[in-house]
């Protein structure tokens, strides 16, 4: 029976998104940023496994940029896939990918000090249990924590910030506040949240001491469940086996997943390895294992996301070998981060399709939906989201 894997390459765009305008960082739109093409450009790719499957050839598709290094015949399938979701983060390109396109506008902070409204803020502290907050604003996470980070050890007050994306994030020291705690104060914030059409509220424990803070592998996201079934969904209800790695589970709220795997960039690049092996007849994988976006795309740094794309490259060669014959492997993007744009926020591009296992031909300009359709085809399970099969 056949399988299915498939993996989210975060913040991996190719440029191009047709309402790119509507969408900004500061006071600039996005018009004009290319993730891919634009590190291939400025800090160069190493890359052949991803464009052997077509990278080069769906970033041409998708912006009519040639981007240096790349541009192989593709031995896979290949095409671009354009976002209908009214954001540019990771909830909305992963349920537009799973068949949900998000039908609502989120509800995001301003970016102003503060950031936060009384009411939000006063309930945090009571939960907290504490007299204040520190933060209340938009930043860099890792930079916010070397801010307000000694702060946080003297007063014990949770650092709370946001960015352009609907997103509340608190940082806490995992021992001088416990993670525990913590990961109850998110816990119990979510709700709020959620009704207020935040999309995720975020865990970010850190140690360390000040000069020399250091986020850990415990974040842990509180996301708003889907509005409606997803491909996991569909899959799980089938009698089928739902395997999520990275934050997969978060994204979904564990709905429709049987069996989580989770930890670092390695050790989930290790675990996918062996899920080639292991993964039950019939079953979906469903991984995102590489945080490009909040460890180089925010930081803009080009160089660092290039050279992570090469090694997560050697990883996604050393997985080709172990899939069978009739298994069907996708890697795409569920938005993008320009490293060489203004500002640090996401970017609204289109993401690659590329697709192992059906012969090497063009798809041509896809939806993201069309990829939860195409992996329901291939393992014969009902499927009454959104998208047309490209199978």
């Amino acid at each position: 029976m056949p399988r299915a894997f498939l993996i989210v390459i975060d913040s991996v765009g190719i440029g191009g998104a047709p309402d790119a305008d509507q969408f900004f960082n500061g006071d600039v739109p996005d018009t004009g940023a290319n993730t891919v093409g634009h590190i291939a450009d400025s800090a160069g790719l190493n890359v052949p496994a991803l464009d052997a499957l077509g990278l080069g050839a769906a970033v041409k598709l998708a912006s009519g940029f040639d981007a240096p290094g790349l541009g192989a015949v593709p031995t896979g399938a290949w095409g671009a896939a354009t976002e209908v979701s009214r954001g540019k983060d990771t909830p909305s390109g992963h349920w537009e990918l799973a068949g949900v396109p998000v039908p609502w506008d989120w509800h995001t902070f301003p970016d102003t000090d503060p950031a936060f409204p009384e009411d939000l803020t006063a309930e945090i502290c009571a939960k907290a249990g504490t007299d204040g907050i520190l933060g209340n604003r938009h930043a860099s996470g890792t930079a916010v924590i070397e801010d307000e980070g000694e702060a946080h050890l003297k007063s014990g007050w949770p650092i709370c910030y946001t960015s352009a994306d609907s997103v509340l994030q608190i940082a806490a020291h995992e021992e001088a506040f416990g993670l525990e705690r913590l990961l109850k104060l998110c816990k119990d914030l979510a709700p709020t949240l959620h009704a207020m059409k935040v999309g995720r509220v975020i865990a970010r424990p850190f140690v360390g001491e000040p000069g020399s803070f250091s986020r850990t592998a415990n974040r842990k996201d509180f996301a708003i469940a889907p509005p409606s079934p997803t491909i996991c969904d569909y899959v799980h209800d089938a009698g089928r086996k739902v395997y999520a790695v990275g934050k997969i589970g978060d994204i979904f709220s564990m709905r429709g997943i049987d069996d989580l795997h989770k930890g670092r960039d390695a050790a989930l690049m290790d675990q996918l390895h062996d899920l080639a092996e292991e993964a039950e007849d019939g079953a979906l994988v469903f991984a995102n294992l590489v945080e490009f976006d909040s460890e180089y795309g925010h930081r803009r740094n080009p160089q660092g996301y290039a050279d992570h794309l090469a090694w997560f490259d050697q990883g996604l060669a050393a997985l080709l070998p172990r899939l069978r014959p009739d298994d069907l492997l996708i890697v795409t993007a569920d938005h993008g981060n320009d490293p060489t744009w203004v500002g640090t926020d996401h970017t609204r591009e289109r993401v690659p399709v590329l697709v192992h296992g059906i012969g090497a031909r063009a798809l041509g300009q896809l939806a993201f939906t069309d990829v939860a359709a195409s992996i329901a085809t291939h393992l014969g399970v009902p499927y009454k989201g959104e998208g047309t099969s490209f199978l």
